[in-house]
């Protein structure tokens, strides 16, 4: 009895699944025959071939989600994700920089960076990017140069302008008062 209701349910599940398949297929290929007064022109279905996939985008998605959440080490994990999917992917590159920035592992923005040049070029992003990393290193001379370089590049950028203000005020000596010694 159990070997009958076990064939039964395969040979149930198994015309099932045919059935889907047959009605999906005759839904899909023959829908510009089945709509009346549609134009004739080309096929409607797209072969795979004709499909633009790119395998690193729900990675950088997701990494700049949690980039902006401020959970570096999740969006480092999916910008290096994508990187690996796709490797000549410049925004997963510059993302996966960022992302090493703010953990504090300099080294590993570098390579990022330097990725990120050799595939795109010394964009605008890449090098106020760049200026702010340095920033944050403490490095204010070589910011500066990356951040003025971007502006030459892009005057009318006010992410770039804020950083260079940003600059600015990081250069100005704190100013405390006298202490107050007997």
């Amino acid at each position: 009895m159990g070997r009958l209701l076990l064939w039964l349910a395969s040979a149930f599940l198994a015309t099932a699944l045919a059935a889907c398949d047959t009605v999906q297929e005759y839904t899909v290929r023959d829908a510009a025959v089945v709509a009346p007064g549609a134009p004739a022109g080309p096929d409607p279905v797209q072969e795979p071939t004709d499909v633009k996939y790119y395998p690193s985008d729900e990675p950088v998605r997701m990494g700049l989600e949690h980039y902006n959440r401020g959970n570096f080490g999740l969006s480092q994990r999916y910008f290096r994700e994508a990187v690996e999917k796709g490797p000549k992917d410049v925004t997963a590159w510059i993302g996966l920089a960022a992302s090493y920035d703010r953990l504090r592992r300099f080294d590993l923005a570098d390579q990022a960076y330097g990725q990120a040049i050799r595939l795109g070029g010394e964009t605008v992003q890449v090098l106020n990017d760049q200026g702010y990393s340095y920033m944050l290193r403490g490095n204010l001379t070589a910011a500066r140069r990356k951040f003025e370089r971007a502006y030459s590049l892009d005057p009318g950028n006010p992410v770039i302008a804020n950083n260079l203000e940003l600059l600015n005020g990081s250069r100005r000596f704190i100013e405390r008062p006298p202490n107050n010694q007997p």
